[in-house]
C-alpha cells in the first residue's frame, strides 16, 4: 500500500514512504521503522494518525494484519545519539521517541533549517494540489522497482515519460512575512507561490513552488518586494 519498499528494511532500519490516492496525491507522508519481523511503526504528523489508520484498514483486504494508532513524543536530536534518522534539516539528526530532553532550539530556528534544507511539510508544501515529483518526494520516499501500490502508475509515467512542471526552491525574501500562497511573478507572469516562510538571521527564508522554465538564478517579484535564490 505504501510507495517505498518497506518489506526490504532490516530490523531497526527505517525509510520514508507515502500513502497516496490512485491519482498520486499524498494522503500521508511518513517514516517507517521496522521494529520486528512483523511489526512496523509508521511515524506521521499527529493530525494524520487516524487518517492513516483508517485508510490502511480500508485497503487491508483479507490480509491478517493488526493496525492501530500509537501516540509517542518525538524529540529531534542533532549529533551522535541513537535514534531514527531524519534528513529533514540539512544536518545529521535523529528522532528519539518518548525521551525527556530539554529543547535547545526554538520552533523558528528549526523551521528555518527545514526551509533551507528544502524539505516539504504536510499542510504547507504537501497537499492535494501537489504531486510527489513536484515536492521532491520521489527521490526520498518512492521505490520505482517495487510492486503495485495506489498512485504508482501516474508516478512512473511522469518519471519515465515527462517531468514536473514546477519544483520547490529556497528563496530569500524582502519586506514582511508573506501570506500563504502569495504569488510570485517573473516579468508580468505568475510563476509560483510561497508555501512556507520564517524570519532567520535578520531576513526571511522561504520555500516556494516555481515553474521549471524560470531560470534558477532569477529574481522574482513578490508584490512590491523581491525574492532571490538562497544560494
Amino acid at each position: 500500500m505504501l510507495s517505498n519498499d518497506v518489506a526490504a528494511l532490516a530490523l531497526g532500519e527505517s525509510c520514508e514512504a507515502l500513502l497516496l490516492t490512485p491519482k498520486a496525491r499524498v494522503i500521508a507522508p511518513m517514516r517507517v521503522l521496522r521494529r520486528a519481523e512483523d511489526d512496523f511503526l509508521l511515524l506521521t504528523e499527529p493530525e494524520l494518525g487516524e487518517t492513516l489508520r483508517d485508510q490502511l484498514l480500508r485497503m487491508r483486504f483479507a490480509a491478517k494484519a493488526e493496525i492501530a494508532v500509537e501516540e509517542h513524543t518525538s524529540t529531534l536530536v542533532f549529533g551522535g545519539t541513537e535514534g531514527i534518522p531524519t534528513e529533514d534539516y540539512g544536518e545529521p539528526a535523529v528522532e528519539v521517541l518518548d525521551a525527556d530532553h530539554e529543547p535547545t532550539l526554538d520552533a523558528d530556528a528549526l523551521e528555518a533549517m527545514r526551509i533551507e534544507a528544502g524539505t516539504p511539510r504536510f499542510g504547507r508544501e504537501i497537499d492535494d494540489r501537489v504531486l510527489p515529483a513536484e515536492a521532491g518526494l520521489v527521490e526520498r520516499a518512492v521505490s520505482l522497482k517495487k510492486g503495485c501500490y495506489p498512485g504508482q502508475e501516474p508516478i512512473a509515467r511522469l518519471h519515465y515519460r515527462g517531468h514536473a512542471n514546477r519544483g520547490l526552491r529556497v528563496l530569500v525574501l524582502e519586506g514582511d512575512l508573506p501570506e500563504p500562497d502569495a504569488e510570485l511573478t517573473y516579468g508580468e507572469k505568475v510563476v509560483g507561490r510561497v508555501t512556507s516562510a520564517v524570519r532567520s538571521n535578520g531576513g526571511i527564508v522561504a520555500l516556494a513552488y516555481v515553474r521549471v522554465e524560470v531560470p534558477a538564478d532569477a529574481e522574482l517579484d513578490l508584490g512590491r518586494s523581491k525574492a532571490r535564490p538562497l544560494h
